[in-house]
């Protein structure tokens, strides 16, 4: 079960982390990273972030490339949480499916 502690640092990640990839993907058109969840590890030294990217042919693509950058990432996250948080945790990216998920189950109750 989550803490009150990792909930408060997994809503303040998942808020700056969605306005540093808003500005990145600023520049690339055409292409929209969210931030759909952050879950913080008890020990708050690792975030796992849960990417929803569209257009969903280039999310294998865009989710490499924010893996490569991943340390710049972290760096300008920690520019914005300074004074939040004394060491910000390490953070692997996943991308989130359950949209496209929820968007099969529909389909296929569609077809009946």
């Amino acid at each position: 079960m989550e803490s009150t502690r990792q909930a408060k640092i997994s809503r303040l990640l998942q808020k700056e982390l969605s306005e540093i990839f808003r500005q990145q993907t600023a520049k690339t058109h055409g292409t929209i990273v969210s931030v759909s969840i952050v879950r913080v590890s008890p020990d708050l030294s690792v975030a796992k972030v849960y990417l929803s990217i569209f257009p969903g042919e280039k999310s294998q693509e865009v989710l490499e490339s924010i893996k490569k950058s991943a340390k710049t990432i972290r760096y300008e996250l920690a520019q914005k949480v300074r004074f939040q948080l004394r060491k910000t945790p390490e953070l692997t990216f996943f991308i989130d499916d359950s949209l496209d998920y929820a968007a099969n189950i529909d389909r296929l109750l569609a077809e009946d």
